[in-house]
């Protein structure tokens, strides 16, 4: 059984846990050490039986507690090779610990295979990643300026996809932040929209994915209820019912989000009682 679970997803800070069987790993590590432990301990998994860890580029928001982390358990980490640099540059004790992944090409860890794929941000070398083994497929497509050929491709054929939504435009427009953040958001290395976000978890549906949850939301621009509104309005629009056919979920900014359990494809929540053993 494949197991995915947001720690925190939000522009304080970004964190994912992904796992199957006795391999587990994390996309990200945007939030303090301490709150990651504790997370990984409240799942039942201790940080040192992590395998590997995943950064999708160097914003403190994504790696906010990873050298902390890495000082106590010695976990490999993941990243593009720009990515990697930033990182021996910015961290101390790390440089044994990198493993630098060309994007677009695929690692073994344990029984799951990790493929970067490029991604458009105001960063070094940014990527997406999809994790797969034999009970499924999952994406994490966030910190996006707009969806590229790539991004659009990495989430054909999945079944669970988080998709960043991360502000609504009107609010963004209207709201306090200076010019040039706003002109930085809304550029083609900034953030998805949730009418960019929607277009994109509306993609992967069309292609096979039921699970999608909306992530990286704006504490500023955004509310659940926008980011949620616009993606079911995609998925009507294709013909999908956001209740019915999708299993439709915004991942809390700051605290732990349901787990979701994928087992030979089919997708469901910690809720439900075939998921009564997931982490």
């Amino acid at each position: 059984m494949l197991t995915f679970k947001t720690l925190a997803s939000g522009s304080s800070g970004n964190a994912t846990v992904v796992s199957h069987g006795d391999t587990h790993i994390l996309l990200d590590a945007g939030i303090s050490a301490r709150r990651l432990t504790a997370g990984l301990r409240l799942m039942g998994l201790d940080p040192s039986r992590l395998s590997a860890i995943f950064i999708t580029h160097e914003h403190r928001d994504h790696i906010a507690g990873l050298e902390v982390l890495t000082k106590r358990w010695r976990v490999p980490v993941y990243a593009s090779p720009l990515t990697c640099a930033q990182l021996n540059y910015r961290m101390v004790r790390m440089e044994d610990l990198l493993r630098p992944q060309t994007p677009g090409t695929g690692v073994d860890v344990g029984s799951l295979h990790v493929r970067s794929f490029a991604t458009l941000h105001d960063a070094a070398e940014s990527v997406g990643y999809t994790v797969s083994c034999d009970d499924g497929r999952v994406a994490l497509c966030t910190d996006l300026g707009y969806a590229t050929p790539e991004v659009r491709e990495a989430v054909k054929g999945v079944n669970l996809l988080l998709c960043e939504s991360n502000h609504d435009e009107d609010m963004l427009l209207a709201g306090r932040y200076p010019f040039h953040l706003k002109k930085r958001i809304l550029g083609d290395h900034g953030h998805l929209s949730n009418e960019a976000g929607a277009r994109l978890a509306a993609l992967a549906v069309e292609a096979g994915a039921r699970t999608v949850i909306l992530g990286h939301l704006s504490a500023e621009n955004n509310t659940v209820q926008h980011a949620r509104a616009a993606t079911e309005l995609q998925l009507l629009a294709l013909g999908a019912d956001p209740v019915r056919d999708v299993d439709l979920c915004v991942a809390p900014r700051g605290e732990a989000g349901p787990t979701f359990c994928l087992n030979r494809g089919v997708s469901m929540r910690e809720s439900d009682q075939a998921c009564a053993i997931c982490i």
